[in-house]
């Protein structure tokens, strides 16, 4: 296989999001509100047990009834996105009813995420090789700030956002979309991701396919390298 283009996912791939308890602490902090520490940690332990956090841990419980719905779909649109998330968060009380929105807003920030450490230099070396590089996320908002404040924004070529497309992965429309965009044929494309099940879809087209571990970002430090290796 001639790589000419390479997608990667963004959470858990690229970037990877902050602990539920960071999360948290972030929302009160800037809200002027506080818990006693143990009742702030059980509180954060409740949100990642509800998958409350977006790029975090899956629910513990699957959703039901019309929650089960927009989980299922909730990459297909802005406002799904946003329902399905502070639906999750409202299964757990906090001291003020504002704060689900809030904790939303703050996972959209840049300063919620961190690159992975080697993230920089796998696309540094793809450029320097004139490989063209895409971003295909399930998503329910624009990333491309995050990207622009830790600097990897210069490297990426095209985004191709769920949420911005109706589409979400794994249907193989969403990755033809990204190769189109590039410019690359699938068959001479690879696909970088986490979710086995989502990001497979890009073999669907033909496209090769490498996943990395969703680990926190002190635990994966090269896990992306053996990118820059499938190529040589």
């Amino acid at each position: 296989m001639t790589v000419k283009g390479v997608l990667f996912d963004f959470s858990g791939t690229l970037f990877r999001v902050e602990s539920t308890e960071s999360w948290l602490r972030a929302v009160l902090t800037a809200s002027s509100l506080t818990l006693p520490e143990a009742e702030l940690v059980r509180a954060a332990e409740a949100l990642e047990r509800a998958g409350a956090l977006p790029g975090g841990a899956v629910p513990a419980e699957t959703p039901t009834g019309d929650l089960a719905a927009l989980w299922a779909l909730r990459d297909r649109s802005a406002e799904e996105h946003r329902a399905a998330f502070t639906g999750l968060s409202r299964r757990v009380t906090l001291p003020d009813p504002t704060l689900h929105d809030a904790l939303y807003d703050r996972h959209m920030t840049p300063a919620a995420w961190s690159p992975y450490p080697d993230a920089v230099d796998v696309l540094v070396g793809l450029r320097a090789r004139g490989v063209a590089v895409g971003v295909v996320s399930n998503i329910g908002w624009d990333l491309r700030p995050v990207f622009r404040a830790h600097g990897l924004d210069p490297y990426v070529d095209v985004y191709v956002l769920s949420y911005e497309h109706g589409v979400q992965k794994p249907d193989p429309r969403l990755f033809a979309i990204a190769c189109e965009a590039l410019g690359v044929d699938a068959r001479d494309t690879l696909m970088v991701g986490d979710d086995r099940r989502a990001d497979a879809g890009a073999a669907t087209l033909g496209c090769g396919v490498h996943f990395v571990d969703h680990l926190p970002v002190a635990e994966r430090p090269d896990g992306l390298r053996r990118v820059l290796e499938l190529l040589d």
